[in-house]
């Protein structure tokens, strides 16, 4: 059926960061700015990791497979968000909002993933050292990313699919810079028991499984590293995990609040600031976290400038 049949609703209009219009300009800057450093920081990651033979590696593997989620993942909202700062036209038509969704639940949930995969090859690296290089091959990883990817596919479309059948006939104003999923329900004038009954028992399953993951490696990680007698060994080994452990912090904290607890005590205005978190913070903090105490990225980093200084 067509969806005209399903809605008189066809575009809806984003409401976040307008009640103050003399701090849209100074978000516009910051949030550009950000935006600009999340792409120059994780290509670099990417080009650094590619170029460099020494990065080559499941651990930077997964790395740059995260700086390449993170681009997209903040593509899906910032650009917009961008231009509706600048812009008394805040709309969005309905069939872009699905798209929206869909693609920043398909890359949010790739970020879980590969945060959980992260955590499981510092597992495989510090606990089972011996057996690392033959376990963690080239194609086992790939698989990894593969079955991610297809996982992260399915539930974007099941939430697409539920959410695109929703009746909106009342009001089209979206209390967020975004199509996210809670606003959504919210703004539905149908009966949305379905949506929020899926959105509460697979958040368990594919937000809490993945933290899950990570916390149990942890958990068998901490105690192998406190028994490490090198020092410079304890400190390598230390240092990735908490690089790890920031992002994972980073980007699971205002996620368990948005979507584990849906209707939580947020007015509209902290639940937009805890998505900014998630959605761009993270993203533009991981290149930081993964390269500031890390010196084989840096060492990297000194030769590529060496090589473009030497070319010049």
């Amino acid at each position: 059926m067509a969806r005209g049949n399903w809605s008189s609703v066809t575009e809806f209009v984003f409401l976040g960061f307008v009640s103050r219009p003399e701090q849209q300009l100074p978000l516009f800057i910051i949030f550009l700015a950000m935006y600009i450093s999340i792409l120059l920081g994780n290509l670099t990651i990417i080009l650094l990791i590619r170029i460099d033979s020494r990065l080559h590696t499941p651990m930077y593997f997964f790395l740059s497979i995260l700086a390449c989620v993170d681009i997209c993942f903040t593509t899906m909202t910032v650009p917009k968000l961008l231009i509706d700062l600048v812009s008394s036209k805040r709309t969005i038509s309905f069939s872009a909002c699905i798209t929206q969704l869909h693609f920043f639940f398909s890359f949010g949930n790739m970020d879980s993933y590969t945060l959980a995969i992260m955590g499981f090859d510092r597992f495989m690296a510090i606990c089972h050292p011996l057996h690392y290089v033959r376990l963690m091959s080239k194609k086992f990883c790939k698989t990894l990313i593969a079955c991610a990817w297809v996982a992260s596919s399915l539930h974007s479309s099941l939430h697409s699919v539920l959410t695109a059948r929703l009746v909106f006939c009342d009001s089209n104003k979206i209390e967020h810079y975004f199509c996210d999923l809670p606003p959504l329900l919210k703004l539905s004038c149908s009966d949305t028991t379905i949506n929020e009954l899926v959105l509460s028992t697979e958040a368990t399953i594919f937000i809490g499984t993945p933290f899950l993951c990570i916390v149990i490696s942890y958990c068998q990680i901490a105690p192998v590293i406190l028994r490490l007698k090198s020092s410079t060994g304890k400190n390598k080994a230390f240092s990735t995990c908490l690089s790890h452990l920031t992002s994972t912090v980073l980007f699971y904290g205002p996620i368990f609040f948005t979507y584990a607890w849906p209707s939580a005590v947020f007015t509209p205005d902290k639940s937009i600031w805890v998505s900014v978190v998630y959605s761009m913070v993270a993203s533009f903090l991981n290149p930081f976290v993964y390269s500031i105490r890390n010196e084989e990225v840096k060492g990297a980093f000194r030769k590529m400038i060496v090589k473009i200084q030497g070319h010049q």
